[in-house]
């Protein structure tokens, strides 16, 4: 019997380059895809140039147009002013805050000028004079990272372990932060001052956030007076163990026996002492700390300036938003005669 190698067959090798064939002219097929696009593109590109060159001289008559009555605009419009303050909100209420901050621009939006003389107590041509109120929070990575550190040492360990920092400042709530900003435009420059008392007022004279301070005074006093009374004892004890360890260094002048680890323990506890004595006053520093920042149920970091700056940039001009929006309908306004006179041909055709 001969011994036959095995061929391979003939299917397999057709198998093989049909798979070749198919995969070749898939490829040939993605890039003529690709490149169909960018003539496309190229294609829409020219027709753009195309017509903008067609239509150059009624662009540029009507820019010059937009232009002038812009400048003509601005040169007979009123100056805005915008004055900002930083409040740092307390006992939460930021809400309150943003409240009331969205109510008073609906007031300016629909120019109810009584009300707002009635809210900040001015008068109706001052009222009237109030464009715009705005309100955001102010915060940088920095204050996000001292917020989320203080949000997670208030939790237990086991849910420590569950938060993580950066989904947190991923959902990060603007109402979250610290500090805040107080923004007013006006065509009255001072306007903002004379009307600071009332937008604080709006907020401290609210009941429950009344409450919530005076709980909080007298928690903070209550504490003051525990910390106080805890360093009076420590400083008691202190007097005390060195009142015996003198007697014990007498005793050990006389030559009595004295007991080294009795001695080495009193060294222990005054040292101990030491350490709480420490604790306390860092205690007493942070306590000290919370009843500067929780004086005022709105803290005023930066109040509004004696008088506001000019509100400037191209969106706030009309030598710039005239012409923009002239052009924008020249444009619009071309395209659809010239989609018209295409259609028209079509139908010829």
């Amino acid at each position: 019997m001969s011994n036959e190698l095995p061929q391979p067959q003939a299917s397999e090798e057709v198998d093989l380059g049909q798979l070749f064939k198919l995969i070749g002219n898939a490829f040939n097929k993605f890039f003529r895809f690709i490149a169909s696009i960018f003539k496309g593109l190229f294609h829409l590109i020219i027709l753009f140039l195309l017509f903008i060159q067609k239509h150059f001289i009624k662009f540029t008559v009507v820019g010059i147009i937009g232009l002038a009555i812009g400048i003509y605009l601005d040169l007979n419009k009123e100056t805005n002013y915008i004055s900002t303050m930083v409040v740092e909100p307390n006992f939460n209420s930021v809400q309150q805050l943003y409240n009331n901050i969205g109510f008073y621009n609906e007031l300016a939006d629909a120019q109810d000028s009584t009300a707002l003389a009635e809210a900040f107590n001015i008068s109706k041509n001052e009222a009237a004079t109030i464009k715009e109120f705005r309100v955001e929070s102010y915060s940088d990575e920095n204050q996000k990272v001292q917020l989320f550190d203080k949000f997670v040492r208030s939790l237990d360990t086991t849910t420590q372990k569950t938060i993580d920092m950066e989904a947190y400042l991923k959902n990060f709530n603007s109402l979250d932060a610290r500090f805040h900003t107080v923004s007013v435009i006006a065509t009255n420059n001072n306007i903002a001052k004379k009307i600071q008392p009332s937008i604080i007022t709006s907020i401290s004279r609210n009941e429950y956030f009344s409450l919530q301070k005076n709980i909080s005074d007298i928690n903070i006093k209550l504490q003051d007076s525990l910390y106080k009374k805890q360093v009076t004892e420590i400083d008691s004890l202190q007097l005390l163990y060195k009142k015996v360890m003198l007697k014990e260094a007498d005793k050990a002048m006389e030559g009595t026996n004295i007991s080294l680890g009795e001695n080495g323990k009193e060294s222990n506890k005054e040292l101990a002492l030491i350490n709480k004595m420490d604790e306390l006053k860092s205690s007493l520093v942070e306590l000290n700390e919370e009843r500067a920042n929780k004086s005022s149920i709105l803290n005023v970091i930066s109040d509004f300036p004696r008088k506001g700056v000019e509100v400037k940039g191209f969106l706030n001009s009309y030598k710039f938003l005239v012409p923009i929006i002239f052009l924008g309908l020249t444009f619009f306004v071309l395209l659809l005669i010239s989609l018209n006179a295409y259609l028209n041909n079509y139908k010829k055709e």
